[in-house]
């Protein structure tokens, strides 16, 4: 009897196995071996044949690898379920347009750019498209009437006049065999000097065949027509002279910004040797920036960084009378630099840089790259915690919102900031402007993504029924998508939600008013009896003579109650705050404090929060370390400790404990619960 497999299980190992080899081709793409990186996304698609993001990753390889055809199968196949996937379009113009079909290839980036007309790609896309058909058809004003080609009319016509009568007598007539060979071997016309150079330029290494072959072709000793080896070499190496020719017409027409030196060139004069300005600046730097995206997107921000600084250099030693737009070329090198450095890390030159294209953008009146400039330096400051300046910059953005989108998106974004920031209606308001937009552009993944933000905003708002229910239509969407991933989240997150709703009720915790007035007031009691007895204490404590002040403090520290003031510093970064219970433990010299609650009836433990907490305990003499971590309870438990300070409240001193790493089953080294050594001790006297 064979085995019993259960289906869910074997699914999610066929997932994991995915993933490992996305993985691996990933690797293989930045390290750009692209055969290696081809083998693994075979491997991966033979276990999800219609991952379209697959598909177009391994288009990509074939067409590093030059198989034009393999790479248009893939993005054709991508776009079989979804005809409006941007990547796809993508993918399947730059296969047309490696294939030489610069027509069609300008049709789908021009619809991709119609979808998606924030994303550059197919703007240069476009441009390029349009270049290289440019180059193909040529240009009229470049025609010139040359005594070349077939003249063969006005040939006849000069024949009709100075016809001379055949000889007298008998001539031995050609056999069809030689009447052939003299056809075939009709010589071709001799190249000129510029002809030969352009032709150089564009085969490059092969240009060296190209000479040995045509060597070999005037040697007619070699090639003699009159025996069969002279005619099956001259057929060879007139095959293989001929392939050149080819490809030199090929890579003529294939790369038309770059490679093709245009006879209009020569129409301009000689330039002077000191400048280098080239012949059309803007082909210049739409190939260069085309050149910096592709290098951006590979995960090579040192690689762009580099070019970007080499074209800025380039461009601002042309002179502003000699070259249109240049301010224009300034702002987009200054966002590609800006873009570099996000990705290295470098936040702040970032900024500058992204800062120096708003400028220029606003003086040039260019609403694209205001759009383009605000949206970066968004970015910036969502990655660095200053998510106030993020919503300022990309509420500005919002009347330049050219598609919903985009518009979806940003909302989105502004929403996760508000949240961040605790405005917690805000974040709700903005999701649902984010699920309206996708819902007008038809997006799934975005109405996922908006509804989940809704979800969260609302279990802030404690809105607990409210973001049940939202997260339960994200679940649905998710898995009409068939998003694993988010169908595990959102999952996981309700069945917290709930056991919060029902551990609250169990424990009392939905009172009315009333109680909660009475809760109030005792503390307040409370508070005032500790501060009394504090008070008093202290007053004894300077009364007694030297040996009472011994016996009480022996009776006070080593058996009676004892305050410990604990300080609780969150992180800065995205998402640091949690919504889990989070206990510690202190542990000194003489004890520890046993596992307590940190909670002071506020909202704890929020992104860059400080929080304060007092307890009592047995003294516990020097503190040594402290035990901190959380139950992994509510929908957002990750959390980004800072440090952890503790305050002795018998002589007020100050014990150190850094932390600085996540306590996330997600993050890190996915432990919820960390044992922090004692890195600083401050005393009173030293404070």
């Amino acid at each position: 009897m064979e085995e019993y497999v259960d289906p869910a299980k074997e699914r999610e190992e066929q997932l994991k196995l995915l993933q490992s080899y996305i993985g691996e081709s990933e690797d293989h793409m930045r390290k750009r071996d692209y055969q290696r990186a081809l083998e693994s996304y075979n491997l991966a698609l033979e276990i999800e044949p219609a991952d379209k993001n697959c598909l177009v990753a391994r288009s990509k390889c074939h067409l590093q690898l030059g198989n034009a055809d393999e790479a248009l199968r893939d993005a054709e196949a991508s776009l079989e379920e979804d005809k409006e996937y941007h990547k796809g379009l993508y993918q399947k113009a730059e296969a047309l347009y490696q294939k030489g079909d610069f027509e069609m290839a300008l049709v789908f980036y021009h619809r991709g750019n119609k979808l998606r007309p924030e994303l550059q790609e197919f703007r240069l896309g476009i441009q390029k498209a349009q270049e290289a058909i440019d180059n193909s058809v040529g240009d009229p004003s470049k025609v010139r009437l040359e005594t070349k080609g077939d003249l063969s009319f006005f040939n006849k016509q000069d024949e009709k006049k100075n016809k001379k009568k055949a000889p007298m007598g008998y001539s031995k007539p050609m056999t069809r065999q030689q009447d052939l060979k003299q056809n075939k071997r009709q010589k071709k016309p001799e190249k000129s000097d510029k002809e030969k150079e352009i032709t150089k330029q564009l085969l490059g290494e092969l240009y060296a065949d190209k000479v040995y072959l045509d060597k070999l072709l005037r040697d007619e000793d070699l090639t003699n027509a009159d025996t069969d080896s002279g005619n099956r070499i001259y057929d060879l190496v007139n095959q293989g002279i001929e392939y050149l020719d080819t490809r030199t017409e090929f890579w003529r027409q294939q790369k038309p910004m770059y490679a093709r030196k245009r006879e209009k060139d020569e129409a301009r004069g000689q330039r002077e040797k000191s400048s280098k300005k080239p012949h059309d600046p803007a082909k210049y730097v739409l190939k260069n920036l085309e050149e910096i995206d592709a290098a951006l997107a590979d995960g090579r921000p040192k690689d762009a960084l580099k070019q970007a600084q080499r074209t800025m250099k380039t461009v601002d030693s042309w002179k502003d009378d000699e070259v249109q737009d240049k301010n224009d070329f300034v702002a987009n090198l200054n966002s590609c630099i800006g873009n570099a450095y996000l990705d290295l890390g470098d936040m702040k030159k970032s900024e500058d840089y992204h800062k120096k294209d708003l400028t220029i953008s606003k003086d040039n009146n260019s609403d694209d790259g205001r759009s383009r400039a605000l949206d970066n330096l968004g970015r910036v400051y969502a990655r660095i915690g200053k998510f106030d300046l993020a919503v300022e910059h990309w509420k500005e953005k919002l009347p330049l919102v050219k598609s919903p989108l985009e518009a979806t998106w940003l909302y989105h974004e502004i929403g996760r900031c508000h949240l961040e920031l605790g405005n917690h209606q805000e974040a709700r308001d903005f999701g649902e402007k984010s699920l309206e937009a996708a819902r007008e552009a038809e997006d799934n993944v975005w109405q996922l993504n908006a509804s989940v933000l809704i979800a969260q905003s609302e279990v802030k708002l404690g809105d607990l029924q409210d973001a049940i229910e939202s997260f339960e239509r994200a679940l649905e969407m998710a898995k009409v998508q068939g998003d694993e991933p988010a169908q595990k989240a959102i999952s996981k997150a309700l069945e917290e939600l709930n056991q919060k709703i029902v551990q609250g009720i169990k424990d009392g915790q939905i009172k009315d008013e009333e109680e909660d007035k009475k809760d109030e007031d005792k503390k307040d009691e409370d508070k005032k009896e500790d501060d009394d007895e504090e008070d008093q204490y202290e007053q004894t404590f300077e009364e007694d003579d030297e040996t009472d002040k011994e016996d009480d403090k022996a009776s006070d520290t080593d058996e009676g109650p004892h305050t410990y003031i604990v300080h609780v510093k969150t992180g800065s970064k995205m998402t640091a705050g949690t919504d889990a219970n989070v206990l510690i433990t202190l542990y000194g010299e003489d004890g520890d404090s046993g596992e307590r609650k940190l909670d002071n009836n506020g909202n704890n433990f929020e992104r860059n929060n400080d929080d304060d907490f007092k307890f009592k305990a047995p003294h516990l003499g020097k503190l040594t370390k402290v035990r901190i971590g959380h139950d992994n309870s509510g929908a957002g438990a990750a959390w980004y400790l800072d440090k952890v300070v503790v305050v002795d409240g018998s002589d007020m001193t100050h014990y150190e404990f850094d932390c600085d790493r996540w306590l996330a089953d997600d993050e890190d080294d996915k432990q919820i619960v960390r044992e922090l050594e004692c890195t600083k001790v401050v005393t009173k006297e030293e404070s």
